[in-house]
């Protein structure tokens, strides 16, 4: 009987534990908790378990777009803001550590002097856009900031001594990060440890710290009252909360989280120029993520992130043992071609907006299939429930008000 106690109790402080850790923001699916459970011990051994250059690569892609995403949905999912500057907040942060390291040298003080410097330019230009612009109705806010996006854009490309232009900046890495960099003899589990395995570790270790911090915003009384805007924003000011100032917080917190994924992305390709950071491709691959994970959910963002990476960069792989399969079926071989892997991507993409309205995690968490929130104390205490619920949740948590 002590002995059962006694696991039942350490059994009940792991679930605090976890509880406290995600900031009681359960999975609520036994399907969604398995899905995020396998993405993060893959991601987390990906050196170990996938080994090759394209592999790590596609990890170290999977890792920035899921803090990228998840950033942008804190002002889409959770807030109501359709933006289509964050690519130009993302690039300021690759930008910041390439020019840093180029004009100054590659080492530690460089990074972080190029990170604190891009902090402070998005912070700037996030807090005019934010006051000037969130005045006005959604669709008008948003061309503003692609108005703003695209003149970034431009100005990076002609500003070619100082960016680089359309060719960009190549700089090096300290030498701790740089490929050649060895501190071990031998092999570990069958992998060299170098400096490009300790940067992919040093991307996770950033990535889960500020995903947890996202997690933690998102539900604070803070988020509440972002949900609460979100869902009705004529109700929130009436009850006394100035929507202006929480939506501009909302951006400039998304701006400084999509700052630093920039930075990692830099600093895991030792290089950036317009097309890696400030494409409007990017934002519309970071709309469909949205969309496929579903919105205003953070664990949408890093499960439609792995999947529409893991997508673009293997897709063609499966259509070519596709080809060779049907390669004496004429009209079947012409369409798998590897060539046409964005046709299919868009299919896929259809297809699950169609079967998932809701999101991935939607249409998991309508079918828990589990009692993993039930057991959980705070089930229900921060999951809106609609205009009111939002609001009353915002005003029973005793938000802060400005």
């Amino acid at each position: 009987m002590g002995c059962a106690a006694t696991m039942r109790l350490r059994g009940a402080e792991v679930t605090s534990a976890i509880n406290r850790l995600l900031s009681h923001d359960l999975p609520r699916s036994r399907a969604l908790a398995v899905a995020l459970v396998i993405v993060v011990l893959a991601l987390a051994f990906a050196p170990f378990l996938f080994p090759g250059s394209k592999a790590l690569g596609a990890a170290a892609k999977m890792l920035v777009f899921v803090l990228l995403v998840a950033s942008y949905d804190l002002l889409l999912g959770y807030t109501g803001i359709v933006s289509f500057a964050h690519t130009m907040f993302f690039g300021i942060g690759a930008y910041g550590i390439a020019i840093a390291s180029t004009r100054i040298a590659p080492t530690f003080g460089a990074i972080a002097l190029g990170v604190a410097a891009a902090l402070a330019v998005s912070l700037l230009l996030s807090l005019l856009i934010g006051l000037f612009s969130l005045r006005v109705k959604a669709i008008f806010y948003a061309m503003i900031t692609l108005a703003v996006a695209a003149a970034f854009q431009t100005l990076a490309s002609q500003l070619s001594d100082f960016t680089g232009g359309e060719d960009g900046l190549t700089f090096k890495n300290p030498a701790a990060l740089s490929p050649s960099f060895e501190p071990f003899e031998s092999p570990l589990l069958g992998v060299t440890i170098d400096g490009k395995v300790i940067t992919y570790y040093l991307l996770f270790g950033a990535v889960v710290l500020l995903f947890l911090a996202l997690l933690r915003i998102v539900n604070s009384p803070f988020g509440r009252v972002l949900q609460a805007i979100r869902e009705n924003d004529f109700r929130a000011e009436a009850i006394g909360y100035r929507t202006v100032v929480y939506r501009t917080l909302s951006n400039v917190i998304a701006a400084l989280f999509a700052t630093l994924a920039g930075a990692l992305l830099a600093l895991w390709l030792r290089y950036t120029g317009p097309d890696t950071t400030l494409s409007f491709e990017i934002m519309l691959d970071i709309l469909l993520i949205v969309v496929i994970g579903g919105m205003g959910t953070l664990y949408g963002a890093a499960l439609g992130s792995v999947i529409f990476v893991f997508a673009q960069n293997y897709l063609q792989d499966l259509l070519k043992l596709g080809q060779a399969a049907l390669e004496h079926v004429p009209v079947a071989g012409a369409l798998v071609s590897p060539d046409r892997w964005l046709l299919w991507l868009g299919v896929l993409f259809v297809l699950a907006v169609y079967h998932f309205p809701s999101g991935i995690v939607g249409r998991l968490r309508a079918h828990p299939r589990s009692g993993l929130a039930a057991a959980s104390p705070f089930r229900g205490r921060h999951q809106p429930t609609g205009e009111a619920g939002s609001a009353a949740s915002a005003r029973n948590d005793n938000a802060p008000r400005s």
